[in-house]
């Protein structure tokens, strides 16, 4: 598996800071990258979610959201998301689509999977849960 790589930019007063991470990453991580670009004055401190608008947020943002907001216990299928975020935002969304932005933050660590590709669940991941994968 190649190796993934996070580079952040951030510009400030005409100060420029350049963070480029590399290796695993993994939700913990990112929302530690993330505290330092804050720190380093790179994003205001208020929550995202109600910092913009859901027209301006991007697509695997909302997918997060939708998921968090109506599977907050338990295992979901891509299907059954991809109706919660039509009725959350109002604005469809192709199954292919939420499969891949499902793949895609499953990797950075924000749900785990199970089953093959054709019956694969997806549940959010929680401190219990990256116990259970560290002991296996």
């Amino acid at each position: 598996m190649p190796t993934k790589k996070m580079r952040v930019e951030i510009f400030n007063n005409g100060d420029r800071y350049t963070i480029t991470f590399e290796g695993q990453v993994t939700r913990d991580k990112a929302l530690r990258l993330l505290d330092l670009v804050e720190l380093l004055g790179g994003m205001p401190a208020v929550n995202p979610e109600t910092s913009c608008s859901t027209s301006e947020m991007l697509k695997i943002e909302k997918v997060r959201l939708a998921a968090e907001k109506s599977f907050p216990v338990g295992w979901f299928s891509s299907k059954e998301l991809q109706v919660e975020y039509e009725k959350q935002f109002n604005e469809p969304i192709s199954l292919s689509t939420a499969s891949t932005y499902l793949s895609r933050l499953t990797d950075r660590g924000f749900f785990i999977k199970k089953g093959a590709s054709n019956q694969r669940r997806y549940r959010i991941m929680t401190a219990i849960s990256k116990h259970q994968l560290h002991e296996r």
